[in-house]
């Protein structure tokens, strides 16, 4: 089993007193902004049922949500548009987004170790440690995969309400066969990504929304 844990304790146990943890939600949608968010938890802070956001049902990743807000010392967001991702491309852009998360984060307490998930971040004058699946290993990076999750969605649910016909509430702007087949019928609009292929070819077929 798994000792969510296990990279806190060994920090805490070096000295180390505001452990950040990052990580990213939304790299393959073809709608939105990727978000990232960086979490502080309290030293020693447990908490069993936070893991990696995807293990955990809608209603659970909201509850964890607030508990998570409520307890953490520290939390940051970090927003990269679809027109920065088209920009950037989704790899840098997914770094910049836990850049941004961290500077929030970093704001109320000063964190001095970062760890993310899979994501190298050398431009930090902090130690910096990526780890391969860490929202499954550690519970400072699965807290900031909740906080990102649940951001995400939350600005996909208002633009479901804009553009209900595309039913972003079901699919969350995934490359689903029901999201591909509205946009070939009803277009694309500003908030798509239009270096993403699915995307590009809708473009290609001039199928662009008026009131985009």
């Amino acid at each position: 089993m798994i000792n969510m844990y296990e990279y806190e304790e060994k920090l805490v146990n070096e000295g180390y007193n505001y452990i950040g943890g990052c990580d990213e939600a939304g790299r393959g949608p073809l709608v939105g902004p990727v978000v990232a968010s960086c979490v502080v938890l309290p030293k020693n802070y447990k908490c069993d049922e936070i893991n990696d956001s995807k293990k955990l049902s809608e209603k659970k990743r909201e509850r964890l949500y607030d508990i998570i807000m409520k307890d953490a010392i520290s939390v940051g967001v970090g927003i990269v548009s679809s027109k920065e991702i088209d920009k950037l491309n989704i790899y840098e852009a997914s770094k910049l987004a836990m850049i941004r998360a961290y500077n929030e984060a970093n704001k109320k307490i000063s964190i001095d170790y970062l760890i993310t998930d899979a994501m190298p971040i050398d431009s930090l004058d902090i130690p910096v440690c990526n780890i391969i699946k860490g929202d499954a290993k550690s519970i400072t990076i699965a807290a900031a995969s909740i906080i990102a999750k649940v951001t995400r969605d939350r600005i996909l649910y208002d633009l479901d309400k804009k553009y209900p016909e595309y039913n972003f509430k079901k699919h969350k702007g995934y490359p689903t066969k029901e999201h591909i087949e509205k946009i070939n019928k009803y277009g694309i609009f500003s908030e798509y990504r239009t270096t993403y292929r699915p995307v590009r070819d809708v473009i290609n077929k001039g199928i662009i929304r008026k009131d985009s």
